[in-house]
C-alpha cells in the first residue's frame, strides 16, 4: 500500500546500511510507509540520527572507499546534505603512544536539551569526540583518546570484534549533563560524573570469555548499553557474555540473561527498553556457539521480551520466518517508538526491515532487499 503524504508531525525510521541510507515515513497508525531514498548510495552509513531537540537536523556517519570517514549534516530532513567542516579525527599522538587514524564514526548521540548543538561521537578505533555546533566541527573529548591506561584497554588495531574495535553506547544522564557513560568493544563500560574530565570502569559482575582474566578491562566486550528513559538509575546491557541489568547507585551488574531458555542462550547485540516501563526490555538473541556464526538460533529468528526486569522471558515470533532465516540484528539496528502501544523495529543483516505495532506480539515486514542494515533509529519529525 502507498501511504498518503504524512502530516507535519510524524514518525520516521532512519535506516543506515552497508550501501546507503533510507528514511521510511509513517503516521501514528503505522500501517503504511512512504520511502525516501537511497541517500548516499554506495557509502557505508554506520549511523543516522535525528536531533530530537529540533526535529529537523539529521547527522549521518559515512565512509567511502575513496574519501574515507566523514559526517554529513542535513537541516531539511535529507533534502540536502553538507559535509562536516571538521569530522572526528585523532590529533597528533601524545604520551609517546602510536598514532591512530579514524576508520569510521560508529556511534552518534545528541546532547541534552539544556545543551543545544552538542553532539557526541564514538569511533573505530575507540575514540570519543564532541561537537558544540550541531555537528559541523568536532574535537576530541575528555582524556581517554591519549590516556596510556585507556590506550592499553583499547588494544591494538588487530584486536576487538570482526568489524573492528569501536566506542559506542554514549549515554548522557537526562538529569545531569555532566554524568556520562560509554562502552567499548573491547574495553568495558566507563562512567564520568565530572563532565568527562575523568572516567572510571563500570564492569563489576560482568563475565568474560572462559580462560581470560576478568580483571583485565580490555577483555570486557559490551555490545550495547541502554539507560531506561523512565528511570535513569537503571541500565540494561547486551554483552558478548550475556544480558545484564544495573541498578544505581550500585556498581555491580546482574546477569539476567541466565533466565533465558537454555537452548537459545543470552548472546546477542541489541537491547531495547520500553519508554515508560523500566521492567520491560526486548532483545534479539543470536547463535553464540562454537565459531559464533552470528545467525538466528537454528535459523528461527525471534525477539525475546521481559516484563519483570529479567526474571522471565517470552518468545515473540508471530509473523517472523518459521525457519531457514539465517540472519541476525546488529547492535544499533533495533529500536522502539513512544506511541501508546509501543512500536518495535529492527533491520537484519540480510536487508529486511521489520516492525511491530503491538510491542512485539505481531510482526510484519516493511522492506526487503536492502543492503545489510547497520542501524535503525526512530525519529519524531517536526
Amino acid at each position: 500500500m502507498v501511504a498518503p503524504r504524512p502530516p507535519r508531525e510524524h514518525l520516521a525510521l532512519l535506516v543506515a546500511t552497508r550501501k546507503g541510507a533510507w528514511i521510511y515515513h509513517t503516521d501514528s497508525a503505522r500501517q503504511s510507509w512512504r520511502v525516501d531514498g537511497p541517500h548516499f548510495l554506495g557509502h557505508i552509513i554506520n549511523h543516522m540520527v535525528l536531533d530530537p531537540r529540533d526535529g529537523r537536523t539529521l547527522l549521518a556517519s559515512a565512509s567511502t572507499g575513496h574519501l574515507g570517514p566523514t559526517l554529513f549534516r542535513s537541516t531539511d530532513l535529507g533534502k540536502s546534505w553538507q559535509e562536516a567542516a571538521t569530522p572526528p579525527a585523532f590529533g597528533p599522538s601524545r604520551n609517546d603512544l602510536p598514532a591512530r587514524a579514524v576508520s569510521c564514526t560508529f556511534w552518534l548521540t545528541p546532547g541534552p536539551s539544556s545543551e543545544p548543538g552538542v553532539w557526541y561521537a564514538g569511533t573505530s578505533p575507540q575514540g570519543l569526540f564532541r561537537s558544540a555546533d550541531g555537528g559541523q566541527t568536532w574535537a576530541p573529548f575528555s582524556m581517554i583518546n591519549d590516556d596510556p591506561q585507556f590506550r592499553h584497554w583499547f588494544g591494538t588495531y588487530q584486536d576487538g570484534t570482526p568489524d573492528g574495535p569501536m566506542l559506542h553506547s554514549i549515554i548522557v544522564d537526562p538529569r545531569d549533563p555532566r554524568h556520562l557513560y560509554f562502552a567499548m568493544s573491547g574495553g568495558g563500560i566507563h562512567e564520568s560524573r565530572d563532565g568527562g574530565d575523568t572516567f572510571t570502569p563500570l564492569v563489576d559482575g560482568m563475565d568474560i570469555v572462559d580462560g581470560f582474566d576478568s580483571g583485565e578491562i580490555s577483555f570486557h566486550d559490551p555490545h550495547c548499553v541502554r539507560l531506561c528513559p523512565s528511570n535513569p538509575d537503571r541500565l540494561y546491557q547486551q554483552n558478548h557474555c550475556g544480558i545484564y541489568r544495573l541498578d544505581r547507585p550500585g556498581r555491580r551488574w546482574t546477569r539476567i540473561g541466565r533466565n533465558m531458555p537454555a537452548d537459545i542462550g543470552d548472546v546477542g547485540f541489541p537491547v531495547v527498553i520500553h519508554p515508560r516501563d523500566d521492567r520491560t526490555v526486548w532483545v534479539f538473541p543470536m547463535d553464540g556457539t562454537d565459531v559464533w556464526p552470528r545467525t538466528s538460533p537454528q535459523g528461527q529468528p525471534a525477539v525475546y521480551a521481559t516484563r519483570d526486569g529479567g526474571e522471565t522471558w517470552q518468545r515473540l515470533d508471530n509473523g517472523l520466518p518459521a525457519g531457514q532465516a539465517w540472519w541476525t540484528v546488529k547492535r544499533q539496528a533495533m529500536c522502539a517508538d513512544s506511541e501508546a502501544s509501543v512500536g518495535l523495529y529492527f533491520g537484519t543483516t540480510s536487508g529486511e526491515l521489520w516492525h511491530s505495532r503491538d510491542e512485539g506480539a505481531h510482526w510484519s515486514c516493511v522492506a526487503r532487499h536492502l543492503p545489510e542494515i547497520y542501524a535503525v533509529e526512530t525519529a519524531c519529525v517536526a
